[in-house]
């Protein structure tokens, strides 16, 4: 019998123990070891039966329980205590607060998904477990950020295995009511609601729900409200479910509906307005479509609307990979931003031009959501230094005449949070012999601690890995209908003194998983070897609807099956933050061999880096930048290889010899004691080299200082009395592009080198241009300089601003300036006009640039 409707019931706390509600509701439990200590000690073997859950702990407790608690003294002044350290770490000042000037008082962080806890299960994959960590360690700074996303009342899936390794998906319900969750309500009690208006006349309804994630309170959107229709009702389902008109109302919702919910909130509760928005990945994009609505109903025309947007959004993107872009049909998206009023008074016209691929190689009849984000945002970044570098090759298109290096896309390499990821025996170690946790400068003190204290800890951490994917190989081929008398051999599976190499991640075809199964044989001699034996732990999640990666997996769980070696190698199903809190710190090597150089950042490698596991990998992402030759091993690549199988081939090859011939001897090489010495070495020589620039508090203060600061700055300087600003940058631009086309390079003349010119000479430069109805102000006339190829093509430049000099009649102009030489070796240079304004972010900001 099914029930028709289903809810959560809440305890009522005894007074002596109430805290512990606020406790359980504010996710700073999930980073923070004391109050889930704290929990744990009411009733451990339920605490482990509830997934380390407050909330769901406190539901399932008897009220008998609940009285000894409150008449428990020493616990009562332990939930107490526990109480008063959340309220001062919610009210100190901290890092931010002693920023000097006027940073922003609040800033917005729009992102489809977050992996903050298990219990909180909204998120898939990287780009979640990421904007999780950020508000994590915003919080950690006491940095103002609002977390806006979805509630998906199915989260992203359950995986299991069919008995022939096949990939199964199921959804479970979940309960808003049973989360660490509270629903924001008006004045009056009712649920307080945002409106997104649809074609036809419909309308698309969400409730607010807010996570307290530390500091940061997390706004989630949910459509699934008895005041919708039912195709309304199931916008918020699951995380990337549904076809393309699902997903552009579900980004409708996070962007347009997102804003809303922000006006809701400061409405509710006081807080601050946003002065920056950050979107995370193109699918909030539309965010900045409601923000352009806003201003265009308080008056303002659409251009300079435009202008006081941009200034105030940072956007970045997340994938180098093309197909990994939101992109709907030009008329689908006409249907649902021009003939709904949901972006009423802005012409759909202009909207449609935001995401359109109008460029060389562009599809007229797609809305690209990462083009319009780049068009909406006065800056944007990548997630790691190779990534930036891909991307601003990869949307080159949107700024012609500009080098790839000019292209204004920064970047900001990935960080992740330490308090959720380093296991507690770190903590231990590092509190027992250096005096603090790992993220303070107790990374520069790391030789303080006896080798021996290391390699226990490791082992112990190895160990709990063994226990806890024996029970999870255990239970996944109970689902795969095996018996517990077929389950024997399950009790051997893993040895915790054996070297092992995890990798979890995604299941792009483009990660690879199966490159190590390209030669099956020297794989089983890896894992065979009587004398140095290798085991890797495997977990990872396939789309859905990606049948291919699917195949990937069914490919690797069929050889973990083969008796021979399943009890070297293992595949854990159902990939989560609760299976990777135990998998990063119990591998001592870290394998991660994605095809370069499509891995944006890849962070699964920090977090084993900060458990003392080291690194093999591609150098790609993260691995490209910090790899520094003695923290870990960087698997060569094939590059310039077309054929991808061969690549494949070839670059398995490496993996197999670096583990047969570098690791696996550097492992299991003892001294006396029995400990690895070099292994150790290693293990130091990464957490003092990797472990400062791992943390996500180093990227977060990184987006403050690079991105946050400036972008208040700008959108203070343009939203003054009437956007006064705004509109004069607007009309500018205006001005600027109608009168581009008389801007040319017309001669170009230089002296003051000799024959042989020498570092130290100076090269003077005239350039005599014509502007046209443009005034000199209006540009800057540049010397493009550095090292030149053999066809001409410079490289490493860097550029001179030339002074005008004198004007000629019929807008013509000259410039000069010097340049003195500061290298040797080959020299070049061009000469180029750009635009010049003080609102602009970079030179490249408007695409126009006439060159020489």
């Amino acid at each position: 019998m099914r029930a028709i409707r289903r809810f959560t019931v809440r305890t009522v706390l005894p007074q002596p123990v109430e805290a512990l509600g606020e406790l359980a509701l504010n996710l700073r439990w999930s980073w923070h070891q004391p109050t889930r200590d704290l929990f744990a000690a009411i009733d451990p073997a339920r605490w482990e039966a509830v997934h380390r859950d407050p909330v769901a702990l406190l539901g399932d407790l008897p009220p008998e329980r609940l009285e000894e608690l409150a008449a428990d003294d020493a616990f009562v002044a332990r939930v107490q205590d526990a109480a008063a350290d959340l309220h001062r770490y919610l009210t100190e000042p901290m890092w931010y607060q002693g920023l000097e000037g006027s940073p922003p008082a609040a800033i917005a962080y729009f992102s489809p998904e977050y992996g903050i806890t298990s219990v909180l299960p909204q998120y898939s994959g990287g780009l979640g477990i990421l904007a999780g960590d950020h508000l994590k360690s915003a919080s950690d700074l006491g940095v103002p950020v609002v977390g806006v996303g979805l509630l998906y009342k199915s989260g992203y899936f359950k995986q299991a295995l069919t008995r022939d390794g096949w990939q199964t998906e199921t959804y479970p319900v979940t309960d808003p009511d049973g989360l660490p969750l509270t629903l924001l309500r008006d004045a009056d009690g009712t649920p307080a609601s945002v409106t997104v208006e649809l074609p036809g006349g419909r309308e698309l309804t969400a409730h607010v729900w807010k996570a307290d994630v530390g500091r940061v309170p997390l706004l989630l959107l949910d459509s699934d409200v008895p005041s919708n229709d039912e195709a309304a009702r199931t916008v918020t389902d699951r995380l990337y479910g549904g076809g393309g008109e699902h997903r552009l109302q579900q980004e409708m919702l996070l962007g347009i509906g997102g804003v809303r919910a922000l006006r809701l909130w400061s409405r509710l509760s006081g807080a601050p307005a946003p002065e920056v928005y950050h979107t995370n990945e193109g699918h909030a994009g539309f965010l900045g479509l409601e923000r352009i609505r806003e201003l265009v109903a308080a008056g303002l025309e659409f251009d300079a609307a435009l202008e006081a947007v941009r200034a105030a959004t940072v956007f970045t993107t997340h994938t180098p990979v093309p197909a990994g872009i939101d992109r709907f049909g030009r008329d689908q998206v006409q249907l649902y931003l021009g003939d709904s009023d949901v972006l009423a008074g802005v012409p759909v016209e202009r909207v449609l031009a935001l995401g359109a691929e109008d460029y060389a190689g562009g599809d007229p009849t797609v809305f690209n959501m990462a083009v319009m984000g780049l068009r909406l945002a006065q800056r944007a970044n990548g997630v790691s230094q190779l990534h930036g570098h891909v991307s601003r090759a990869m949307f080159n298109g949107l700024w012609p005449g500009f080098d790839h290096s000019e292209v204004p896309i920064t970047a900001i390499t990935n960080g992740v949070h330490a308090p959720t990821w380093v296991d507690r025996r770190v903590y231990e170690l590092a509190a027992e012999h250096v005096g603090g946790p790992p993220g303070s400068r107790s990374f520069e003190h790391v030789d303080s601690v006896p080798a021996a204290a290391i390699w226990n800890a490791r082992r112990e951490m190895r160990e709990q890995l063994v226990r806890d994917a024996r029970r999870r190989v255990r239970a996944s081929w109970r689902e795969r209908g095996a018996t517990d008398a077929e389950l024997g051999w399950v009790d051997d599976v893993l040895d915790p003194d054996v070297l092992t190499i995890g990798f979890a991640r995604r299941v792009p075809t483009y990660k690879r998983l199966t490159l190590m199964l390209r030669d099956p044989q020297r794989l089983r001699s890896l894992l065979l070897d009587p004398e140095r034996p290798v085991q890797i732990v495997i977990a990872g999640k396939s789309h859905p609807a990606d049948e291919q990666g699917k195949r990937l997996i069914q490919q690797m769980v069929r050889f973990a099956d083969d008796p021979e070696v399943r009890h070297r190698i293992v595949f854990l199903p159902n990939y989560d933050i609760e299976m990777a809190q135990t998998l990063y710190p119990g591998c001592d090597v870290w394998l991660n061999n994605p095809l370069r150089p499509l891995e944006a950042c890849g962070t699964s490698g920090m977090k084993a880096a900060l458990n003392g596991c080291l690194n093999l990998s591609i150098r790609d992402g993260w691995w490209d930048e910090w790899f520094d030759g003695e923290n870990g091993w960087a698997i060569p690549t094939a590059d310039g290889v077309e054929d991808p199988d061969h690549r494949d081939d070839l670059e398995s090859a490496a993996l197999y010899e670096l583990i047969e011939s570098q690791i696996a001897p550097r492992f299991y090489d003892r001294d006396a004691d029995g400990l690895p010495r070099r292994w150790l070495e290693m293990v130091r020589h990464t957490l003092a080299s990797l472990g400062p620039k791992v943390l996500a508090t180093r990227m977060v203060s990184d987006y403050v200082r690079q991105l946050y600061l400036p972008a208040a700055h700008a959108q203070r300087s343009l939203n003054g009395p009437r956007y006064a600003g705004a509109a004069e940058l607007a009309a500018w631009k205006r001005r600027l592009r109608a009168g581009w086309h008389g801007v040319r390079v017309d001669h170009v003349e230089s002296s003051g080198l000799g024959d042989s010119p020498q570092v130290g000479e100076v090269l003077h430069v005239n350039a005599y241009v014509s502007l046209g109805d443009l005034d000199p102000r209006d540009v800057a006339v540049q010397v493009v300089h550095g090292r030149v190829s053999e066809n001409d093509e410079l490289t490493d430049v860097r550029t001179e601003t030339l002074a005008h000099v004198e004007a000629y009649e019929a807008g013509r102009h000259h410039f000069a300036g010097d340049v003195t030489l500061r290298r040797t070796g080959p020299f070049g240079y061009t000469v180029r006009v750009v635009p010049r304004h003080e609102h602009l972010a970079s030179v490249a900001e408007t695409g126009l640039v006439a060159n020489a």
